[in-house]
């Protein structure tokens, strides 16, 4: 459990977010930070970031898993980010109706080290027109 402790904080850090440590992995939940319209009311709990892995094996592989709430103009640049540096991408979608701006929710995965996943996806996230936040409850 210590391992994965350090693993996760390091994985943390790349992401700049904080470690939510479970018994088989960790998370970081980041959101994004911009105005956004349901229905015309604002609201911002529509706008998630979610990197995570687990069931991480003797060779330091996980299962890395990744939600990024996107605006429909950086998909492109984001998309072609994580193709390029070889993650799949395994949905892409809309959760609401009536948003303003549109917004999409991208998946994405891979089995790697987690820190590898990390720098991959902090790549990306540079493509984007604002940074991920660190989420405060």
């Amino acid at each position: 459990m210590n391992n994965i402790k350090q693993l996760g904080e390091q994985f943390a850090r790349i992401l700049n977010g904080k470690a939510e440590i479970k018994q088989n992995g960790c998370s970081v939940s980041l959101k994004r930070s911009f105005n956004v319209l349901i229905q015309g009311r604002p609201s911002d709990s529509v706008l998630p970031v979610g990197i995570s892995f687990e069931s991480l094996d003797v060779n330091g592989n996980a299962l890395n898993l990744g939600e990024i709430t996107l605006l429909e103009q950086e998909i492109p640049h984001f998309m072609r980010s994580v193709v390029e540096q070889g993650l799949i991408v395994s949905a892409l979608h809309n959760h609401w109706i009536f948003t303003q701006p549109n917004l999409m929710y991208i998946h994405i995965q891979s089995i790697e080290p987690p820190l590898t996943f990390a720098r991959r996806v902090a790549a990306a996230f540079t493509t984007l027109t604002s940074l991920p936040i660190h989420e405060t409850n």
